[in-house]
């Protein structure tokens, strides 16, 4: 276990060629050809995906111009290939700690895009300092494109119940909330976020509950095999029609668990991550589960 977490810690000062041996894994690739050819490859096993291009918290508007142009491309390239699967984005991409309203009209471009092709676009969830913002941000969408954007929320936050049940003036059965509900990943004060293995997955699945009994359409992501069970039970609990949910994993994490779902007669989505911003992304991975270290070494003597 100290050898795992001394290699997640010394992670990001290696060479990168050394990290990417470990990340293309859990990466589909630096360019959109290689996301198409992985969500090609998923689409074929019965797979859904939703394309997410790396990067986060820029200091420039013009970086978050040239992001939301690179997305309006990805949506192209992606439509023209009849990929089964939709856009997650970061809203820090797009100058969110910037400006909130250029960040607004960044992203309402990429969701128009998407509404074009009937599509969907995903507003992941950051860090606690985002949270506000990034909620009000999803309001400003859902009120202009009701049925093309959803959010995330962070299971081990402790404000989560609170803010699901604030957003319910948005919710209706024709146009339904869709929400990603995973466990949280970025490092926060215990006031704000739950620590505890056990508490963490317990307000997990109060959380999914609250989702199921108000009609909500969720996104259950989780790699956790007492979440996935727990989850199947409250499927059951509330007869929850197939096409009324779905599961989500993280592209090359559990894919014996992921089959399983499949088999077991489930819709999952995987989270298909590219570009060349791969770095953050592969050692926070790291950070989040330091058994991964494992991986590493093999991977440095077994090439493929």
């Amino acid at each position: 276990m100290w050898f795992n977490r001394l290699v997640a810690a010394l992670l990001p000062l290696m060479p990168k060629n050394l990290v990417w041996v470990f990340s293309k894994r859990y990466i589909a690739g630096k360019t959109i050809a290689d996301a198409i050819m992985a969500s090609k490859s998923l689409n074929s096993e019965g797979f859904m995906v939703t394309i997410d291009l790396l990067g986060e918290f820029i200091t420039k508007l013009s970086e978050a111009k040239a992001n939301k142009e690179k997305y309006l491309e990805i949506i192209e390239h992606i439509e023209k290939n009849k990929i089964n699967g939709n856009y997650s984005l970061k809203p820090t991409m797009f100058g969110l700690l910037i400006d909130k309203e250029a960040c607004y009209q960044n992203i309402r471009e990429i969701v128009k895009k998407a509404v074009e092709f009937n599509n969907f676009v995903r507003i992941d969830m950051e860090d606690s300092q985002c949270v506000d913002l990034e909620i009000e941000l999803f309001r400003k969408l859902k009120k202009e494109f009701p049925k093309n954007v959803g959010l995330v929320f962070q299971a081990y936050m402790r404000r989560t119940m609170d803010d699901m049940k604030a957003l319910l003036d948005l919710h209706s059965e024709k146009n339904p909330l869709n929400l990603r509900l995973c466990k949280g990943i970025y490092v926060e004060p215990e006031m704000i976020a739950y620590k505890k293995y056990e508490e963490i997955n317990r307000h997990y699945l109060e959380d999914l509950e609250f989702i199921f009994q108000q009609g909500i359409y969720p996104g259950i992501a989780t790699h956790d095999i007492n979440l996935v069970e727990g989850a199947y039970r409250l499927i059951e609990k509330y007869k929850i029609p197939k096409d009324k949910y779905e599961f989500q994993m993280l592209y090359g994490v559990t894919p014996s668990l992921r089959k399983s779902i499949l088999n077991k007669g489930h819709r999952l989505r995987v989270y298909v991550p590219f570009g060349k911003d791969w770095f953050a992304y592969s050692t926070r991975r790291l950070k989040e589960n330091p058994k991964m270290a494992a991986d590493i070494m093999k991977a440095l003597f077994v090439r493929g």
